[in-house]
């Protein structure tokens, strides 16, 4: 039977005991190894793992509380790991968390597959990570830099075959109790700019190493004539039931001051709580607000955007507001339309403001993207979950490519696909309100709901780094 030695951080008397307790259930078992005052994030610990392993399998745990191991988890792992000739496995588990009231619950927690494109840095492995030694030490000995962050990531990077067991393998003790609209912001946090920069260096490395990175060579955006507009930008608010706030975000699109023509498409979704009813009363008050109702039923956000901007109306420049949230003021339409003049890009993504429902800025503040550079912003856009707001796109090349017919990732495909030739524009100032409430659409979304979300950006991610490498190989010839 193949063996197995396990590392993990030093922890309490008690906690020790009861991991290795669990771990010593599985002849397979050969061994614990603490680490003492070292992050499992620097590479050094990584190279002190390798001079001391001398099993077959590496099991590293990454937490410094209590672990239960299921019922012949570890053997389950190393009969999957020679089955498929695995190089990283990880697996579903269950989470333990103490409630407010002093409860304690368990929970499934189940994860998803790692595929291609699965570029995030914050992916979730779980705690339990196993991986083949010999693997193990031919990836740390590659790695030319020291990181004191990232070197996990850079581990993951450089596994050719992962396999994620979807069976429920052990238990771990959850501390972080936020909900998934405060999680989400994490990789913005101002806080963690020096751990990105580290991260984005990994992510660039591994690109190369693929042949997926883009050098900063930009295709110039070329209007072949045959477009006309009738106003110079519109701003597009698809809308689906939010009679408390979309009167908010069209009075703000609507108290916008330029000196070009602009207007505001809204796209009510079939909206049962009143929203068609107050729109109607707002577009008959300005003829500048047109609004859709579309004759589809079967449209998500991104159909939504696809409708408004292949309409007449539409103006050269479709500028995003969502209608939870509002323009941070009056002359956030003229910047993005000249940033689009000045910069001479294909899409334009500004700067915004946490804030609560009563305008109340809230942590993490400002998110400006600042990891968005000239050289490197395409390339980093693969490793982020989003790329920011507001958001705006020249219309003529909206309706060449299209968003997908889908309520999650929409733009951020289009965003990606438009960065593979084309320059993306940047605006620093504060441009939007994003607005946290306890109505927003991903305030608090289910392991299930975040998995799903995960997994179609990373499948999106997939898509594109597919379509980079060939895009690469094409224009090397």
């Amino acid at each position: 039977m193949a063996n197995i030695e396990c590392f993990m951080p030093s922890m309490s008397g008690t906690d020790i005991e009861v991991t290795v307790e669990s771990f010593s259930r599985s002849d397979s078992f050969s061994g614990v190894t603490m680490l003492h005052g070292v992050s499992l994030r620097s590479t050094d610990t990584l190279r002190s793992i390798v001079e001391a392993a001398s099993g077959k399998y590496i099991l590293i745990y990454t937490k410094d509380s209590p672990l239960e191991m299921g019922m012949f988890a570890l053997d389950r792992f190393l009969s999957i790991a020679e089955d498929a000739g695995a190089d990283m496995l990880y697996s579903d588990h269950y989470k333990v968390m103490t409630k407010a009231d002093g409860s304690v619950e368990k929970r499934r927690h189940p994860l998803i597959d790692c595929q291609k494109g699965a570029l995030r840095d914050d992916f979730d492995f779980g705690s339990v990570l196993v991986f083949r030694t010999s693997s193990f030490r031919r990836a740390v000995r590659a790695m030319e830099t020291d990181r004191q962050w990232g070197a996990l990531y850079d581990l993951r990077l450089r596994m050719k075959k992962i396999v994620h067991v979807n069976e429920y393998l052990y238990s771990e003790i959850e501390k972080d109790l936020r909900l998934s609209g405060e999680k989400q912001f994490d990789y913005v946090d101002p806080k963690n700019r020096a751990v990105q920069i580290e991260m984005e260096e990994i992510c660039t490395e591994h690109l190369k190493r693929i042949g997926a990175f883009l050098e900063p060579d930009f295709k110039e955006v070329a209007e072949d004539g045959t477009h006309t507009f009738p106003v110079v930008a519109t701003v597009v608010i698809p809308v689906f039931n939010r009679i408390r706030t979309v009167k908010d975000a069209v009075m703000s699109a609507l108290g916008q001051e330029c000196d070009f023509p602009f207007n505001v498409i809204v796209v009510d979704n079939h909206s049962t709580d009143g929203t068609t009813a107050l729109l109607e009363g707002l577009a008959a008050e300005d003829p500048r607000l047109i609004h859709l109702v579309p004759a589809k039923h079967d449209l998500g956000i991104g159909g939504c955007w696809n409708l408004a901007v292949h309409h007449p109306s539409c103006g050269e420049f479709a500028v995003q507001l969502d209608s939870d949230d509002v323009y941070s003021g009056p002359d956030t339409l003229k910047k993005i339309v000249d940033a689009f003049q000045a910069q001479k890009c294909a899409m334009v993504v500004g700067t915004y403001q946490m804030t609560d429902f009563s305008m109340n800025p809230i942590p993490p503040g400002i998110i400006d993207h600042r990891e968005w550079t000239e050289d490197n912003g395409r390339n980093n856009a693969l490793r982020i979950n989003g790329l920011g707001a507001p958001r705006a796109f020249r219309t003529s090349l909206f309706r060449k490519i299209n968003l997908p017919n889908t309520s999650y990732g929409e733009d951020y495909a289009m965003g990606l696909r438009i960065s593979r030739e084309y320059r993306i524009g940047r605006i620093y100032d504060v441009l939007y309100c994003c607005r946290r409430w306890e109505g927003n659409s991903d305030a608090a979304l289910d392991v299930e709901k975040v998995n799903a979300n995960n997994l179609y950006k990373d499948r999106i991610r997939t898509w594109e780094l597919e379509a980079r490498i060939a895009y690469n190989r094409r224009n090397s010839r």
